[in-house]
């Protein structure tokens, strides 16, 4: 109630003060279906902008007065608008890069992943690195490629490409003899460099190994980043996404703000930086409304997939392997001391059970080292969670930075890796918000597709991408629509200090809204991945618009 009487008083004084200063519109979206965000106000029919900040929002006949004679006022004839999605967990420069790249996220057979390659390097330079790619070896049957069935199309190009989680890659030839890797070649600590019966290299290197390689590669161009960047802004409007969280570390920063003073930027950024640099980052406290700092991350392990995740118990189907660490307790804990001293907000990326639990101890030391204060500690990934371990999320208030899409993905196959006992509590959604955690939403693009869409589809059926889960997987974790739009939206908002000028669609706050041509509270919630984009505003500007948008 009180809320609503403060509310109800800046809209009066927001009246007054535009009447008396003749302050008019810029713009006036009326006839809409608006879900603000706001749990006082859900509902509204026309908002009002100035500039890139909302002036009022609410009912039609309240918002005539803004009107002037250079106002635009667009009727979206009923269609429905939500705040903009914000995505807590993108690698800006390389999904940028992979939209360049060759396209394997959906290669389907061995066939179809060697002739993409084939077709691809006869696109490029002699010599030019192949790189990002992102397949999934699990759509043809499990088997991890081999350079041997690439070698010959791709000569001397050398070629490293990631399988879809980020954390194993596969190298031809011409890339492992660049790197010096050959069959005397012993393993790296927290890597794997796999190896035929022969003992000859496979091609496939595994978390730390594959920097034998990918650190070979030469940085990205000024240029060639720009463009990265220009592509992965123009993908991610497409989608209705109005400010990322960049986890990436390959040094795009510099074109950010390079951009962000020349006023390029279409959507609103937060870069992180690696945990370990944490001397070395200084966060700017005059950030803009475009790009801020001050978020470092770390990893604890790697990912399911490649049996990098650290675990509690051994894989199911490699009993003496229970995945790895990448990083040693101690670093850790010493990195997360004292970045968290100079007020830096941390993350984490954790995938086991193991690693989890390890990086909630961490946290909890933190708590009891350096004191009470509003943090916002995040654990990326949060995949698989210990039933023990659910609770101390918001005990320790920790947020949830989660990728639903993963989960329909992951799905297919999760359970042959870690048993019908362990998936009860693999992306548990519903757990985490029914213990009382923040969970916020994102997409892991280019692991996954950068769509909220998408990602809410995922998070309400929880139907698997093989369609072998018509009503859902693990179903008891599902969630409803209003808590996946939250999770993209208002606590994504909250995950980065920024509730007060983002997240919902409230007077004064900044005009981010998408306008998509269905109401994901009416439809099939089956059909919500089907929904379209109409158009994207940032700042009260249109940074997309659908092809055959029509009103």
């Amino acid at each position: 109630m009180k809320k609503q009487l403060f509310l109800l008083l800046v809209n009066v004084i927001l009246v007054c003060s535009c009447s008396n200063n003749n302050v008019k519109a810029d713009l006036i979206i009326t006839n809409a279906n608006i879900w603000t965000g706001d749990t006082d106000a859900p509902k509204a029919e026309a908002m009002v902008i100035r500039a890139d900040t909302i002036l009022a929002i609410g009912s039609l006949d309240d918002i005539e007065k803004f009107k002037g004679s250079a106002t635009e006022v667009k009727d979206v004839a009923g269609k429905f608008i939500t705040p903009g999605f914000i995505d807590t967990h993108v690698h800006l420069l390389m999904g940028g890069n992979s939209l360049l790249s060759v396209q394997l996220r959906d290669a389907s057979t061995k066939q179809e992943f060697i002739d993409r390659i084939s077709a691809f390097t006869k696109e490029i330079e002699p010599g030019q690195w192949i790189v990002e790619g992102n397949w999934d070896h699990t759509l043809w049957g499990g088997e991890l490629p081999n350079k041997d069935w690439i070698d010959e199309y791709t000569g001397d190009n050398p070629l490293a490409i990631y399988r879809m989680d980020g954390h194993m890659i596969l190298a031809n030839s011409a890339a492992l003899k660049i790197a010096g890797i050959d069959e005397n070649s012993p393993d790296v600590e927290n890597g794997e460099i796999v190896k035929n019966l022969d003992g000859t290299p496979t091609g496939i290197l595994k978390s730390e190994a594959m920097y034998l390689v990918l650190n070979k590669i030469s940085e990205l161009t000024k240029a060639e980043k720009e463009k990265a960047i220009g592509a992965a802004q123009d993908y991610l409007v497409s989608q209705g996404v109005t400010t990322i969280h960049d986890v990436d570390s390959l040094g795009g920063n510099e074109i950010l703000e390079n951009m962000n003073s020349k006023n390029q930027l279409k959507v609103r950024v937060y870069t992180a930086d690696p945990l370990k640099y944490w001397k070395t980052v200084a966060k700017d406290e005059n950030d803009s409304k475009w790009l801020k700092n001050g978020l470092m991350k770390g990893f604890v392990d790697g990912s399911l997939g490649s049996h990098t995740a650290a675990f509690k118990e051994p894989y199911l189907d490699k009993p003496t392997d229970k995945g790895l660490f990448i990083v040693d307790k101690d670093s850790l804990k010493n990195w997360i001391l004292n970045a968290d001293k100079k007020q830096l907000q941390i993350t984490v990326h954790a995938i086991g059970d193991l690693a989890n639990s390890t990086i909630l101890n961490l946290f909890d030391s933190v708590l009891v080292k350096n004191g009470k204060r509003d943090r916002r500690l995040r654990i990326e990934h949060a995949q698989h969670l210990a039933v023990e371990d659910i609770e101390r999320f918001s005990k320790l208030d920790v947020i949830t930075s989660m990728q639903p899409y993963h989960a329909i993905d992951d799905g297919r196959w999760a359970e042959e890796l870690i048993g019908h006992n362990r998936i009860k509590t693999t992306y548990a959604f519903k757990s985490i918000l029914d213990a009382n955690t923040t969970l916020v939403f994102s997409s892991d693009w280019p692991v996954a597709p950068a769509s909220p869409l998408y990602g809410i589809y995922a998070a309400v059926t929880r139907r698997t991408l093989d369609g072998e889960n018509p009503n859902g997987w693990v179903p008891e974790q599902k969630i409803n629509v209003e808590q996946a739009l939250i999770a993209y939206t208002k606590d994504a908002a909250y995950s980065s200090f920024d509730e007060k000028m983002k997240g919902t669609l409230e007077v004064g706050k900044l005009a981010d809204f998408v306008i998509l041509n269905d109401d994901l509270f009416q439809i099939d919630p089956k059909t919500i991945k089907d929904v379209k984009v109409l158009e994207t505003y940032v700042g009260g500007k249109r940074m997309f618009v659908n092809n055959v948008t029509s009103y």
